[in-house]
């Protein structure tokens, strides 16, 4: 029972360095970059040009999850988007600092 809880207490301290060992998003190589100001949805600003979601547009947070249209708040997000057939943005992804800040995009979707 002791090894049990001295494991368990292990594994509890590692989980804040899980982080760290994270691999890098990975991005569709169509994906451009821009500025996002969000407006009231399907409308948004990207690059300082009024732009729109496309009806089943998905946006994802630095973590990786779905965020909702109305929750994003800020202007000028830094972003990597893709556009439909129809010219709408269909997927967003808000950059982390660091992302933000690298030149090139940090991965590229495997085919």
């Amino acid at each position: 029972m002791h090894r049990r809880a001295l494991l368990t207490l292990g594994v509890l301290a590692a989980l804040p360095l899980l982080p760290a060992f994270a691999e890098p998003r990975v991005f569709p190589p169509e994906a451009k970059r821009g500025a996002l100001t969000p407006g009231w949805f399907p409308d948004i600003t990207l690059d300082g040009k009024p732009r729109r979601l496309a009806p089943a547009a998905r946006i994802f947070n630095q973590d990786n999850l779905v965020e909702l249209p109305a929750a994003l708040r800020g202007r000028d997000l830094p972003v990597y988007y893709t556009e439909n057939g129809d010219g709408d943005v269909d997927r967003v992804w808000l950059l982390t600092p660091a992302e933000s800040r690298q030149r090139q995009r940090p991965g590229v979707a495997r085919q």
